[in-house]
């Protein structure tokens, strides 16, 4: 993150006023040091949520979704509302609920199974979840696992002692 990278008007460095100064680099990069900082606890607190989402989610499904509050429900991606689900809170649900990784055309087949209505409106299923999915792993939901036979698949992000994940590499798309 320096100031005065070369733009779209090839302007240098030195053309910004203060932007060689000592003290303008000192600001840019205490801010780029705390931004750095703040995105990993924003993706250890992303992991955290959804482990204990995760939780939730298995308790319901062990002992119903009575257990929960209407706000709980709503916060796990469990509440029907009277409408069907959207497509990415399909996507969470099933990675969500899913104890192994998943490809996208396993995603699909769980969704054609459980909420087929939520297909119908995709021209192309396949593509539009490895959309979502791709954008879970994105918003720090999800991450992207390499199977052994090569491909890829996802799987809910949680905190690692709970991962499913811990002896798999994590690859980035």
């Amino acid at each position: 993150m320096e100031i005065g990278r070369n733009g779209s008007n090839g302007s240098e460095p030195k053309d910004f006023p203060g932007a060689n100064d000592p003290h303008v680099q000192q600001v840019v990069r205490a801010a780029h040091e705390e931004l750095r900082q703040l995105m990993r606890q924003r993706a250890d607190v992303m992991k955290r949520i959804g482990t204990v989402k995760q939780t939730i989610v298995g308790l319901a499904n062990l002992f119903g979704d009575a257990i929960l509050s209407e706000e709980l429900l709503e916060l796990v991606d469990r509440k029907s509302g009277g409408r069907q689900p959207g497509f990415t809170k399909a996507c969470r649900v099933v990675l969500m609920e899913a104890n192994q990784p998943l490809a996208a055309k396993e995603v699909c087949e769980q969704m054609q199974r459980r909420m087929p209505p939520v297909l119908l409106r995709h021209k192309d299923p396949l593509a539009s979840v490895t959309t979502v999915l791709n954008r879970l792993v994105d918003y720090g939901e999800a991450r992207t696992v390499l199977r052994e036979n090569g491909r890829r698949a996802w799987e809910w992000v949680s905190d690692p002692e709970t991962s499913a994940s811990d002896t798999r590499p994590e690859i980035s798309v």
